[in-house]
């Protein structure tokens, strides 16, 4: 895997308030919720907020995507580790969930946990099982969106071998 320089990486976004078609917001039950993200090059994101926050409840939220982004960049930086140590992973499957709470007057994430379900391929050695298990806490450590949260993001990992 190449080493990334040591240079600033550069994402950006722009944010279109479609729910202005169904008019103004003048005052905080009525107004329409939704949006859309557009990326260069990238399909769009049709988004809302929560339904607890009076959004839409089909399309993605704030919420879900912080999850989906703790979730995704710890699966990538573990395969990149898998790779380099000469596992081969078959499968990896992750039902992540997390927490907002008011802590404080503010109400924000205090926590996600990981369940990620790693599969290896058949007669993986036993120590090498206990590599790929302990291979999550050095990927939670090269996670750079763990590593720019607030919060704790814990993982309680499955190991096993395909059938």
């Amino acid at each position: 895997m190449p080493r990334m320089a040591d240079t600033a990486h550069h994402f950006a976004c722009t944010l279109h308030w479609t729910g202005a078609s169904r008019g103004p917001v003048r005052d905080y039950e009525s107004y329409s919720r939704e949006l859309r993200v557009d990326f260069d090059g990238k399909p769009s994101l049709e988004m809302s907020s929560a339904p607890a926050f009076k959004g839409d409840a089909s399309r993605h939220n704030p919420e879900d995507l912080l999850v989906a982004s703790l979730s995704s960049c710890h699966f990538l930086t573990y395969a990149a580790l898998c790779a380099k140590m000469g596992l081969v992973l078959v499968g990896y499957e992750d039902a992540a969930a997390g927490v907002m709470e008011r802590v404080e007057r503010v109400t924000r994430f205090t926590r996600v946990v990981l369940h990620p379900k790693v599969t290896l391929a058949r007669g993986t050695a036993p120590e090498k099982l206990e590599l790929a298990r302990t291979l999550h806490e050095k990927a939670h450590a090269g996670c750079f969106i763990a590593s720019s949260v607030n919060f704790p993001v814990t993982h309680e990992a499955t190991v096993v071998t395909e059938p």
